[in-house]
């Protein structure tokens, strides 16, 4: 499985991004995609996921309520929508799929700048 993420860039506070990342290959292996992110001098966190078939979704609390997840069946693309971004959004952001409570597959990550 190969992961395609795109749509990163620098943004104001209170602005909004679109992450789209898209899959190719064995899809389906795929049970579940998600986004996580990486700031500087941070861990990796977990910022949402979506099943394959898109029933199902889940945020982290940071961002739930401004971030939504998304999936496009005809694409086998899920998208991230974030609105009303902060400072503290600043971070790469990557793409991730696999089977369930696995994420074995790993885009190449999107750096999202949020300026104050």
């Amino acid at each position: 499985v190969q992961l395609q993420a795109s749509g990163g860039g620098l943004v104001q506070a209170g602005g909004s991004l679109r992450l789209s990342c898209a899959a190719s290959g064995r899809t389906f292996s795929i049970a579940v995609m998600g986004w996580f992110r990486q700031a500087p001098g941070k861990e990796r966190e977990f910022v949402a996921r979506i099943t394959w078939t898109g029933s199902s979704t889940y945020y982290a609390d940071s961002v739930k309520g401004r971030f939504t997840i998304s999936r496009d069946n005809a694409k086998n693309t899920i998208v991230l929508q974030m609105n009303s971004l902060k400072p503290e959004d600043t971070a790469v952001y990557y793409c991730a799929a696999g089977p369930p409570q696995r994420y074995t597959y790993w885009g190449q990550g999107t750096q999202v700048t949020v300026s104050s």
